[in-house]
Order: structure tokens, then C-alpha cells, then sequence
């Protein structure tokens, strides 16, 4: 397991710490409202107005269809899909369609890109890296699958616990991933997770047989984040 301390140099884009924002918020946000505070950070993200910033938080119960998602991979039909009351949003982000609800952990940055990573690329990989270091804090193993971004248990068979989809405009990110903590998979079942029809999806508490508390692994990812993508958070915001 690596030290969720340790900084990964060779992938790093800079050495230097930069000052940077998290926000964690204690109770599910719905989607609307996580996304128009995305939208707002990115803007004055891009005026200089905001450091980088990082939100950290769960969702209300809502599928999100991505720019690549077919019909065939949830349906077609918003009313069948929804029938618990989950919400459905098309949005701007890379790969199909996921489920969020609470129980999940989604991270939300809004960074600039050249001071961190090379591209869009090793974007993918620092973040997949936040992830597997966090679930190295709990003895899970979490694996990289080639072509599918993301991250996977791999016994006994290919399961996703973490799910990625991001969107750069002016250089500035937006959108992340979900990794899932302690939640209802059930959802999951009613769709093809980011398109994949034999795509079985766990959870944290599902490979511990115990329950994990949400709250731990937020702050977790914070501190984990911060020494990946070398940050020194000014502020937390509950």
C-alpha cells in the first residue's frame, strides 16, 4: 500500500504546493444545486476570482446520462427509470450514464489543469490515484482497467467501485468521480453502468462486510487529494 502522504514525483506536473479550497458538505446536495455552484466556482475559477477548489459531497438520489450514453444503456424512458423517485439529468460530461445517491461520495474539482497534470490524460490517472490510495487506507485493493477509466476490484471478478467522468473548458475542470462508500447498489441494476452491459458494480462496505462511515472516507479523500495533487487547503467548509 502507498502512504497516502507519499507524492507521486514522476506524475506530478509541478513540484511546488499550491493554496488551494476544499468544501465538504455533510448531507446530500442535490444535482442542480451541486452544479450550479460548479458552474459559478468555474467562472470565477477562470476571472482568478476563486483558488482551485474541490467539492466533496453526496448526492440525492439522480442518474446522470453523459455525452457518450445511448438510449439502450438506461432504457429510454425517464419514467420507467425513476419510478423510486430519482431524478434524471443530461449533462456535459465525458462517458454514460452512472447512478449517485447518498452513501456515495462524489469529487467535484474545479482546478486548473496546467498546474496539475499534463493533460486530460494524466488528469485521469492522478485522480484514479486519489482513489486507490483512499481504499488502500481500508485494505481494498483498487486496480486500473485499460480503456476503462475508472477503478475496479479485480477479485473475484471485475467489479467498479469508482466511476470518472470529467470536462476541461478554458483549461479550468469540471465534473470527477463517485466512488461508493455505503449505499444501495440496487439502482445500478437498472441501467449499464458508463455503458458496459456485464458491468457488475460493489462498494466499499460490500468488500469489508461492514459498514464504513461516509464522513471518514470525505475527509480522507481531502487529505489524500491535497498530497496527490499537491495542495495546502485554506480552507474546509462544512
Amino acid at each position: 500500500m502507498i502512504d497516502a502522504n507519499t507524492m507521486i514525483s514522476p506524475h506530478l506536473r509541478s513540484p511546488y504546493i499550491h493554496m488551494g479550497a476544499v468544501r465538504i458538505f455533510p448531507e446530500p446536495v442535490p444535482y442542480l444545486i451541486a452544479w450550479e455552484i460548479q458552474s459559478r466556482l468555474h467562472e470565477e475559477r477562470l476571472l482568478s476570482l476563486q483558488p482551485d477548489t474541490v467539492l466533496i459531497l453526496e448526492h440525492s438520489p439522480v442518474y446522470t446520462l453523459g455525452r457518450r450514453t445511448r438510449p439502450s444503456h438506461w432504457g429510454g424512458s425517464e419514467s420507467a427509470l425513476c419510478t423510486d423517485g430519482a431524478e434524471l439529468h443530461h449533462v456535459n460530461r465525458g462517458g454514460s450514464v452512472t447512478f449517485h445517491g447518498p452513501g456515495q461520495i462524489v469529487v467535484y474539482p474545479v482546478i486548473t489543469l496546467d498546474r496539475h497534470a499534463a493533460g486530460p490524460r494524466q488528469l485521469v490517472w492522478l485522480l484514479e490515484e486519489v482513489i486507490i490510495r483512499v481504499l488502500g487506507l481500508w485494505n481494498i485493493t483498487g486496480s486500473r482497467i485499460v480503456g476503462k477509466p475508472g477503478v475496479w476490484i479485480m477479485t473475484p471478478e471485475p467489479q467498479k467501485i469508482a466511476f470518472l467522468g470529467i470536462r476541461i473548458e478554458h483549461g479550468v475542470t469540471l465534473h470527477g468521480f463517485a466512488l461508493n462508500v455505503d449505499l444501495d447498489l440496487a439502482p445500478f441494476q437498472r441501467i449499464h453502468p458508463c455503458g458496459f452491459p456485464d458491468c457488475r458494480v460493489t462498494s466499499m462496505s460490500a468488500i469489508r462486510q461492514t459498514v464504513v462511515p461516509v464522513d471518514i472516507v470525505k475527509q480522507e479523500l481531502a487529505r489524500t487529494f491535497a498530497a496527490v495533487f499537491a495542495f495546502n487547503w485554506s480552507t474546509v467548509v462544512a
